[in-house]
């Protein structure tokens, strides 16, 4: 069964950067976009980035171009997102998304000083 496992989140200082990662499983990986989700408290989870199937292209959420990378590597069947320049309203959990509706169970970013 399709499996989607995501690490790395935690608590950063504003400015600080994390790296995310989702182990996936149960599915060709490389035959499918991924994307990353980000969920706030007391709002709806919102889409922060997607990636084809060979990483070619990406699309970012507006509030996070220039900061966060989203890559993968289809060989070890992991999605990635890199964070720099972390601010408090990055603050949430997110995560990994495949079609039609798999998600991972999320990691939590917290963004404070």
């Amino acid at each position: 069964q399709v499996q989607l496992v995501e690490s790395g989140g935690g608590l950063v200082q504003p400015g600080g950067s994390l790296r995310l990662s989702c182990a996936a499983s149960g599915f060709t990986f490389s035959s499918y976009y991924m994307a990353w989700y980000r969920q706030a408290p007391g709002k709806e989870r919102e889409l922060v980035g997607a990636i084809t199937t060979t990483g070619g292209v990406t699309n970012y959420a507006d509030s996070v171009k220039g900061r966060f990378t989203i890559s993968r590597d289809n060989a070890k069947n992991t999605l990635y997102l890199q964070m720099n320049s972390l601010k408090p309203e990055d603050t949430a959990v997110y995560y990994c998304y495949r079609w039609p509706n798999y998600w991972g169970q999320g990691t939590q970013v917290t963004v404070s000083s």
